[in-house]
């Protein structure tokens, strides 16, 4: 404790084990699942080794939408946050039916693009990794980061330390995406972290695992 700088808070989420994914019982500030699925299951849960939150689609023909986040409790104002960096890693390999979201949002919603404010990475029909920003004013769609995500852990970060105006993304610690200037200064209210899988009407079976979710942020 005698190192750690108290003008910052963590939060950190290991998604150790027991915790119980509530299906969108929205306004309660703690991890809750938006669950779009009709007639089928798919599933989401936390625990394991070390922790990890899984969410995997099942195999019935329709549209699913399964959203992880802070039931739009939006805690971490955007003119504080420094940065947020996950460890994710999918299974398979995705195709035109399949999506995957994840980075920090405003109120959540089953279209991306339809956010108020986000900044995200995205597999949009494939495993090829895309980076994008929405302020509501300015709406950056679908930077490409000439990187994949597949079975193997890789670590994402989004940057804030150069303000709001300038936000800038990394994967294993290397930047992407850096001859785009990502700017979200229209912005200035609360944002929260999220992780959506979501596929058209389709069998996919397709699934994500997350290690872990990091925030830092200043102090008001």
């Amino acid at each position: 404790m005698a190192n750690r700088n108290l003008d910052f808070v963590t939060y950190f989420e290991d998604f150790l084990g027991p915790q119980t994914l509530l299906a969108s019982p929205v306004g309660s500030d703690q991890w809750d699942i938006a669950d779009t699925s009709a007639t089928g299951t798919p599933t989401y849960t936390v625990g394991g080794i070390n922790g990890e939150f899984t969410a995997a689609f099942d195999s019935a023909n329709e549209v699913q939408n399964v959203c992880l986040f802070k039931g739009d409790v939006l805690n971490f104002d955007i003119d504080l946050i420094q940065s947020i960096q996950f460890r994710v890693r999918v299974t398979g390999t995705y195709n035109a039916a399949s999506s995957l979201a994840f980075g920090l949002c405003s109120a959540r919603n089953d279209t991306i693009d339809s956010l108020t404010a986000h900044a995200s990475f995205r597999l949009i029909g494939s495993n090829s990794i895309f980076v994008e920003t929405d302020d509501n004013v300015r709406d950056i769609d679908d930077i490409a980061t000439g990187l994949s995500l597949s079975t193997t852990y890789r670590r994402f970060y989004i940057d804030f330390t150069k303000g709001k105006n300038d936000v800038q993304f990394r994967v294993d610690g290397q930047r992407v995406a850096s001859s785009q200037l990502f700017d979200m200064s229209g912005y200035s209210v609360g944002l929260q972290p999220y992780v959506q899988l979501q596929k058209t009407a389709s069998t996919n079976t397709d699934s994500v695992v997350v290690d872990f979710i990091e925030i830092e942020s200043k102090r008001a």
